[in-house]
Formats: C-alpha cells, structure tokens, sequence
C-alpha cells in the first residue's frame, strides 16, 4: 500500500510540473503570491519581472552547460530504461526543471520570506520529479538547482539596490485642481531602477492640460457623459484586479499554442520580455504619475459616479494602458501573427479605466503611447548581443 500511495504521489508529482514549459508552474505560482498579498502595481510587476527574467538568465545558462557537455538522457544511454513523459530533446546536464525551480525559489524567497521554507520544498519537488520522470540523472538535478540558485542570487543582489525600500516622508494633500491623497501608492516608484530603459523619466509625457482649461473640461466631461453598457462593465471589471493576469495568461496560451512549451528558453523568454515590459511601463508611468499629479476625474466633477474606488495615486497616465501598452507591444512582436489582437487587447486594457469612470481618455492614451514606446525598447535590448 505505502509504495503504491508513493507510486500516486510520484505520478501526481511528474503530471504537475510536466504540464508546461518549467518557468509556467513557477509563473503561476508567483503571480498566485502577488495577488493573495494584494501587492500594488509597481511591487507586483517588480515581482514578477524579477522572476520572469531570473528564470530566463537561468535558462540560458543551463542551455550553455548543456551543449558544453551534451550528456545523453538516461534512455538514451540505456534503451532499456523507459521515460514516464516525452523525453526532451536537449542534453540531460543539467535539468531544467532544476536549474528553473532554483532560480524561482531564490527570487520568492527573497520577495517573500516568510514562505521561504515552501518555496525551497516546491524547487525540490520540482527538481525531483524528473527523476521520477526517468528523464535526468541525480546529478544533473544537484547541478541545475545550484546553477539556477546561482544566477538568481545575482538578481538579488541586484534587486536590492533598485531603489524600492527608499521610504516616503512628503505628503499630497488634497488641493483644487490638483491630485492629493493622504496615503499615495509607492509615491517613489518612478525613480525606482529599470531594466531595459535608462530610467523612469527616459518616455515622460507632455504635462496634461491644466484643469479648469477647456481642454482639460472636455477630458472629464466625456467622463461624465459615458453611457456604460454590459460590454463596458465586462471590459472594466475583467481588468480591475490586476492587469498583470490577462497578460500572462495570453503568454500561457501562446506558449502553449506554439509548442514553445517544449522549448523552455523561448518559453521563458515570453515570460520575461512580458513581465519586463509590464515592470518598466509602470515606473514609467509612475514617473508621468506624480510629476504632474493631474486629478482622477470625480475628484474634479465629484457628480461623476465610478463604477468602483479611485486608485490611491495619480491619474495621467493610466497604469492598465502603459503595462497593457507595453505587454501588448512585446507580445505582438514575438507572435506577430497576433499583433493586431494584441494591439485590441492593449486598448481593450486601457479603455476598461475610461469605462469604470476612473480615468480620462487623455490617461489611456498617453499611458498606450508610454507601453508602446516601453515595449519597443525592451524588443531592442533582447535583440542587442549579450
């Protein structure tokens, strides 16, 4: 009975982390931590950024090691051993599954460490499945979590010199005309470091019109005016608890659809050119945010009625339209038989905010033109040789 009960969790084990590329478990995972925490924008895209990108450095350099040594996979080497999944067709040394799950566990560790033990146990599951799988050896299970353990150190190291412990003391108070708020979200974010842009100021916007201008008059007047429809709700409440989950799961399912799920560096390279893209367009937009601290609009007309709270920072620009600006652009350029769907799906993201009564069109649009210009650097610094 207790080797069967084994045998079941072995199988459970191998199903699990074989049911995708070996970044999309830890994707999942990661994203699942964010939002039970209820982290904000720019902590959360911080997060998953961190971990995108470790778990593709780590992918890389195992890929490295693997060509290096080219080891035969166990069945392979001995055809009377029988794989329990698809063996893949890279070399064996080191796993990946391994080297993946290290680098994971060291990034969730550091950003959350009061579950540290879990994630290390989940690494080693992980990491011990393929075993179970018959498709590594111990050793290239041992080499791949200290390789993956490695390079996300580094990120670490990193991460803790990008400016996000700095701590707020000024104060927003609540002026005509002007944004306030006595508790403002991550009020610094937008001098936080950034990956692929020079800083969070290198896309910052023409200021927005003043209020009390008819320009900006006619910015909260179509707010105002906007007739919601159920198509309109669906759209704002589908993106209201995080625009960071549409977006990975549009990963997810072009992974999937392209059979990239097979390939774990190009799997992992959607999930950080994405979660990269998210991160940067948001310090960007946080730069633009509170630069200009231009009012959310039933802060000026208090008769408009949103369709839920205004968020605890600035309103130009929209945060759902720089990250969906940026996740859209990357996305379009690594599928770019999808790039018209991904450029819907953009405005679709920054239009939810108009629609919910939260933000102007002037926010969506410039926050789209932000994205934009975000996810376009972020394709040139992956196409740049390392």
């Amino acid at each position: 009975m207790q080797a069967l009960q084994a045998d079941a969790n072995a199988t459970a084990q191998i199903a699990y982390w074989d049911a995708g590329a070996p970044s999309y478990r830890w994707i999942q995972i990661g994203l699942q931590e964010v939002l039970s925490r209820n982290l904000g924008p720019t902590l959360s895209t911080r997060a998953m950024a961190l971990l995108g990108a470790a778990m593709y450095d780590a992918t890389v350099a195992a890929w490295d090691s693997k060509y290096t040594y080219n080891r035969p996979r166990p069945s392979q080497a001995d055809p009377s051993l029988v794989a329990r999944v698809t063996t893949p067709l890279s070399p064996s040394f080191p796993a990946e599954h391994a080297v993946t799950a290290g680098a994971a566990e060291t990034i969730l560790a550091y950003l959350f460490p009061d579950k540290a033990a879990q994630f290390r146990s989940l690494s080693e599951e992980a990491a011990r499945s393929r075993l179970f799988a018959g498709t590594q050896y111990p050793t290239d299970v041992i080499a791949g979590l200290e390789l993956g353990r490695t390079v996300a150190a580094a990120f670490v190291a990193a991460a803790k010199a990008d400016g996000s412990d700095a701590v707020f003391s000024g104060s927003y108070p609540i002026s005509p005309g002007v944004w306030g708020n006595a508790n403002p979200a991550t009020p610094l974010a937008g001098g936080w470091k950034t990956w692929a842009l020079s800083s969070g100021s290198e896309f910052r916007p023409a200021a927005p019109p003043a209020v009390g201008t008819p320009e900006a008059d006619a910015q909260f007047q179509e707010v105002k005016a906007f007739s919601r429809t159920n198509a309109t709700n669906h759209s704002a409440w589908f993106w209201q608890p995080s625009f960071i989950t549409p977006w990975l799961d549009m990963a997810h399912r072009k992974n999937f659809e392209q059979r990239w799920d097979s390939n774990p560096p190009r799997a992992a390279r959607v999930y950080a050119m994405t979660t990269i893209a998210q991160h940067d367009a948001t310090i960007a937009c946080w730069d633009a945010k509170y630069t200009y601290l231009w009012p959310r609009p039933s802060m000026v007309d208090t008769s408009i009625v949103t369709l839920f709270a205004n968020p605890a920072h600035p309103g130009f620009p929209s945060g759902h339209a720089c990250a969906s600006g940026g996740a859209g652009t990357v996305l379009g350029y690594l599928f770019p038989q999808d790039s018209a769907a991904m450029s819907a799906m953009a405005l679709d993201g920054g239009l939810s905010t108009l629609y919910a009564g939260i933000h102007a069109r002037l926010d969506v649009d410039g926050g789209l033109r932000i994205g934009q210009s975000v996810g376009e650097k972020v394709i040139q610094r992956f196409r740049e040789p390392q």
